[in-house]
């Protein structure tokens, strides 16, 4: 993790002892990405809009920003809230890079502001549930 005075930054890393193929369908193909994060109508279009909606009831609005088949993806991941203090627009990025025993997977979401501590706390704490979910998708 890493702070300025502007936003923070959120970093998980995750070594998969899968190729990025395979790791990458688990990323950009909708019926999976439900099995590890949440519902979806995802598309791996650069430009492409999509929701993702959480258990908790809430939903996220998204858009694709980058596709690198097997090595990057980025989207926007925002929670637009009437309350101000819960307004979240961040952006998250995964970057694959092949491994000698598989996959070494960095995820970065930015743009927490100062006063969202505990939102980037729960990011970092869900990210990491997300991708034990993700490692159980893989095995499969």
């Amino acid at each position: 993790m890493t702070t300025d005075h502007k936003a923070e930054t959120v970093i998980i890393e995750r070594e998969f002892a899968h190729p990025p193929e395979k790791l990458w369908r688990a990323l950009t193909q909708p019926h999976l990405i439900e099995d590890w994060l949440m519902k979806n109508d995802f598309a791996p279009v650069a430009g492409h809009k999509f929701n993702l909606r959480g258990e908790w009831g809430g939903v996220l609005d998204c858009e694709v920003l980058a596709v690198e088949p097997h090595t990057t993806l980025s989207y926007t991941w925002n929670h637009v809230h009437e309350n101000p203090a819960y307004d979240l627009r961040s952006v998250v990025t995964f970057t694959l890079t092949p491994t000698s025993g598989g996959t070494h997977l960095r995820m970065e979401q930015t743009g927490f502001r100062p006063d969202q501590t505990q939102a980037s706390g729960g990011a970092r704490f869900g990210w990491q549930a997300f991708f034990d979910k993700l490692e159980t998708v893989l095995l499969r």
